[in-house]
């Protein structure tokens, strides 16, 4: 559990990676944006490397509840990755600075322990998807010509370059109204 001036360093570090990129991520920026001296950010955190693991560490939490919540969600599959989907949009409409984050692991590819946290939350949407689809497969709902693997790949692919195109583009287009047109494609070549 994070303190609460943690809590603030993790929330500026989001703000200035979404503004500087990750390089503008210095410990001398955040205690600037925060309004504490540098010593201070270090009395919180050890390093830049485990303010980005805490970032990564709500990622991946939120990826565990999301799952969890597909195990228990009385729905079909299309119904369960349009919800999943759907918030998912929602969440990064409200805080775009997510984006710059959660998309941006060929950043942290040269940091092991970062590297492996984000494909930790890669492999659980990934599961999730998979695990959705195989109990739609297995429903009679889902397509059942092509492997689970394939099916989710194909859903997530599309979603993440939805989400990085808007991203990219300054946020110019309604992120959630394009995001539901998506997801209605993705049913319709999901559905069997």
């Amino acid at each position: 559990m994070l303190s609460e001036r943690q809590e603030q360093i993790v929330e500026e570090s989001i703000k200035i990676i979404d503004k500087k990129g990750i390089q503008g991520l210095t410990i001398k920026n955040l205690s600037k944006a925060i309004g504490i001296s540098e010593p201070g950010i270090y009395r919180h955190f050890e390093s830049k490397t485990e303010i980005l693991l805490s970032i990564l560490n709500n990622f991946k939490d939120m990826a565990i509840m999301l799952s969890r919540m597909m195990e228990t969600f009385e729905a079909s599959a299309i119904e369960k990755i349009d919800f999943m989907f759907s918030k998912m949009l929602e969440l990064f409409s409200e805080t775009p600075s997510m984006v710059s984050v959660i998309f941006s692991e060929e950043i942290f590819k040269n940091e092991e322990v970062l590297k492996s946290r984000i494909v930790e939350i890669l492999n659980l949407h990934t599961q999730t998807i998979e695990n959705i689809i195989s109990i739609g497969q297995t429903e009679k709902n889902i397509r059942g010509d092509v492997d689970e693997k394939s099916l989710a790949l194909l859903a997530m692919g599309s979603l993440r370059l939805l989400v990085k195109k808007w991203d990219m583009n300054n946020h110019n287009f309604n992120l959630n109204f394009e995001g539901e047109k998506l997801i209605t494609v993705l049913g319709t070549v999901l559905r069997k």
